[in-house]
């Protein structure tokens, strides 16, 4: 890939493992502190944003101490909303402030890295959302830069906290299917959910990337080989089709596709799947929604069952977790 496109670029440092350090360093601080609540920040209050600070305000042993973004009535709303009096309108305030323990990141994808640096700079603990950067190079620098802080860096690959695609590692690690030798995904939806977004990023960053991450989780390999080609339909500022294929280092192979305009009557909100083969066996893994379908006076609704379902009042599911 060229040095400017980065989908998968969370994974060319091959030292920078990201998630395990996280862990380790967090399973450290619940044993010094004996459980006491960690305090986490949220920098970027977009629509993604709220949903951290829903996520965050669901799990007992987190608390919601701190709100910035450059939008002062936003600012304002959510601080009331969350009862959050700790407002900032610039990320480095915040960062001054010692009883922060956490930064959840969810700024657009190519303001990530300047707020992620210095989060680690002030000795904070960064949940950063996915992609990591808009660049190569600012990758790199995440990377080195989370090697010699005192807090962990943690990209948030929600994928991976799917009960599904749990199952599908479990099953794949005790040698169920054998030798993974193909795997295809796609992650399609409707063009009325996408064409803002795609005037923001393109459907290999913001999409495919999850499933390159699936991949890369579920095989446990390098990738040595990146083919990629995109498709404009409605003359969005970036790309409405995405399609990769991929070579790993043991031999297998991958197709991943995210069509970005399926039209606006598809029975699918979102059409994901992933299938992986072995020599033994293969694994299907379908979250393909609706997996609950509501059809009322006001139409035909669809609500989340996997990522962040409200369950008892509270934000459940893949994200929280």
């Amino acid at each position: 890939p060229s040095r400017k496109s980065c989908w998968s670029c969370c994974h060319v440092v091959p030292t920078c493992r990201l998630s395990e350090s996280f862990v380790r360093k967090f399973s450290q601080i619940y044993r010094a502190e004996e459980m006491e609540k960690l305090r986490i920040a949220v920098i970027g209050l977009g629509w993604f944003g709220e949903i951290h600070c829903d996520a965050i305000s669901a799990v007992p042993e987190l608390q919601l101490a701190g709100l910035c973004t450059r939008t002062p009535s936003r600012l304002k709303a959510l601080g009331h909303k969350y009862n959050v009096s700790a407002l900032y309108t610039d990320y480095n305030e915040l960062l001054e402030d010692s009883t922060i323990d956490v930064v959840s990141i969810a700024t657009q994808w190519d303001e990530h890295a300047e707020p992620a640096l210095a989060a680690l700079a002030a000795g904070k603990h960064v949940l950063l959302e996915k992609p990591m950067a808009s660049t190569i190079d600012d990758c790199i620098r995440l990377c080195e830069a989370a090697k010699s802080a005192s807090g962990a860096l943690m990209v948030g690959h929600v994928c991976r906290f799917n009960p599904r695609f749990a199952a599908a590692k479990r099953e794949i690690e005790i040698g169920k299917i054998g030798t993974i030798v193909s795997l295809s995904a796609r992650r399609n939806m409707p063009a009325i959910w996408t064409s803002e977004t795609l005037n923001k990023i393109g459907p290999i960053s913001s999409n495919i990337v999850h499933d390159i991450d699936m991949m890369l989780w579920l095989t446990g390999s390098k990738v040595v080989r990146v083919y990629a080609q995109t498709v404009s339909i409605r003359g969005l500022k970036n790309p409405d089709i995405g399609q990769v294929m991929l070579k790993f280092d043991t031999g297998a192979t991958a197709t991943l596709e995210s069509v970005a305009c399926m039209p606006e009557n598809t029975p699918f909100d979102i059409d994901e799947r992933m299938e992986i083969i072995g020599t033994d066996g293969l694994v299907h893994v379908q979250d393909t929604f609706p997996n609950v379908s509501i059809v009322s006076k006001d139409g035909f609704s669809s609500p989340d069952t996997t990522y962040w379902p409200t369950l008892h009042a509270k934000m459940r599911g893949a994200l929280p977790d």
